[in-house]
């Protein structure tokens, strides 16, 4: 079996090695280590790889807190310590933003994290029924693959919806549309827990006594989902405390529906939400612009500092949650629908003194492109892709003006390589 001898982390936590002119990714090894290890994809230029021994481990390893880590696709980096981590995703941003973008922030911020453990709030859960490992399978997909994870804990789920795994696993093996439960959906709010069973076959009498006697007996309320998403309806009980997270330094509340995009990480969200706004610094009688505003989770806080605010989501449904939300907290925001990928409706967009943007995966260029003789003085862009936002902040820097004068991450995700950041840019 090879060995290598471990040079850095990439951007999915995997060691980097070289060898014979060929780039080595090995997961579940790290900087400094020395590791026996046995490819699993061989091509030219370089190999994707598993280590299978540690012949000189890292200070920065740390056993894995769960059993079923290095199986389950849903973490990544169990074996390196938070702080490593942290720094890690901190040199992923950087070295993107200089890379692609051409450009290095004039300051780095103090990265945000929170608790490693029990944070995840927001979970997609695969389902299915396999007689021969003794019934039904609820979990997240096994590594590189789309078997479910033969799993009945998990340790980045909140505690009480971990222990739920198991009973879950049970009430869906006795149904009797059991090979017809795909997928669960978890939604946890301040004052509920909702469970969305993804149903493709109506379920028949016996079966709704039992999902009924399972969200008694476990204190949670079911959806059923028969098709896409707007077909998920509640089930039982009907009558819950709806699905909410405050954002308290603000007086906000924010209330969202169990398929709704919301943070995974309810905890770090509410540190995100301070550190941007402190950075746009919104002042009573400023004109400013949240794009891709979702449910208003940075218009609220915007609109309770007294700023002029207008949200842009291109989703009907999340604009009309927004304005409730708006209205049950008492708060002045407008709220608009309008394609952000559309150059013609960017260009349209209205004036403003400063910016926010929360743009998906795919970035905000086309948003970006449109801005002229009148753009903001101040844009805080939150990101959930390093390589999106340096592409952006390079236009930013190059064509139309600005500085970067700071951005830093923040681990919304432990354990897993997703980096989300956050950059001011100023104009010139």
């Amino acid at each position: 079996m090879p060995y290598a001898s471990i040079e850095s982390l990439d951007r999915d936590g995997r060691g980097v090695a070289h060898c014979e002119g060929k780039a080595i990714f090995i997961e579940g090894a790290l900087p400094g280590e020395s590791v026996e290890y046995a490819p699993y994809v061989r091509k030219p230029s370089y190999e994707l790889a598993t280590a299978r021994r540690i012949l000189r481990a890292s200070a920065a390893r740390t056993p894995p807190r769960c059993p079923h880590f290095g199986v389950c696709g849903g973490c990544a980096m169990q074996h390196v310590d938070p702080v490593t981590q942290v720094a890690a995703k901190q040199r992923v941003l950087e070295d993107a933003l200089w890379h692609i973008g051409k450009v290095r922030a004039e300051e780095i911020l103090a990265a945000i994290h929170g608790l490693p453990w029990g944070y995840r709030h927001r979970a997609r859960l695969s389902a299915r029924y396999v007689a021969k490992k003794g019934g039904a399978l609820v979990g997240f997909r096994e590594r590189r693959s789309s078997f479910v994870t033969d799993m009945r804990s998990c340790e980045v789920l909140p505690r009480d919806v971990s222990a739920l795994i198991a009973p879950l696993r049970a009430l869906i093996a006795r149904l009797t549309v059991r090979e017809r439960i795909p997928q669960v959906e978890v939604a946890v709010g301040e004052a509920a827990t909702v469970l969305v069973l993804r149903i493709l076959e109506p379920p028949g009498a016996a079966d709704e006594a039992a999902l009924r006697g399972f969200a008694g007996a476990h204190g949670v309320q079911l959806w059923l989902q028969p098709a896409g998403p707007d077909s998920a309806r509640p089930f039982h009980p009907v009558d819950v405390p709806p699905l909410y997270y405050s954002l308290p330094e603000f007086g906000v509340r924010i209330y969202f529906g169990p398929i709704d995009f919301t943070q995974v990480n309810p905890a770090v969200n509410a540190l995100l939400v301070r550190r941007a706004i402190g950075l746009l610094d919104p002042h009573p009688g400023e004109r400013i612009l949240d794009l891709f505003c979702g449910l208003g989770n940075f218009t609220l806080p915007i609109a309770a500092r007294g700023g002029e605010v207008v949200g842009v989501e291109g989703a009907e449904g999340l604009v009309e949650r927004a304005r409730s939300n708006a209205a049950a907290n008492g708060l002045a925001a407008q709220f608009v629908v309008t394609n952000l990928f559309d150059p013609s409706a960017c260009a349209a967009l209205p004036r403003c003194d400063k910016m926010l943007v929360d743009p998906p995966r795919e970035g905000a260029v086309e948003l970006l492109k449109s801005l002229g003789a009148d753009a903001p003085t101040r844009i805080v862009y939150v990101s959930c892709d390093p390589a999106t936002l340096a592409r952006d902040a390079g236009l930013l820097a190059s064509v139309k003006g600005y500085r970067l004068a700071a951005a830093g991450v923040i681990n919304m995700v432990p354990h897993t390589s997703h980096v989300e950041s956050l950059a001011l840019f100023e104009r010139r």
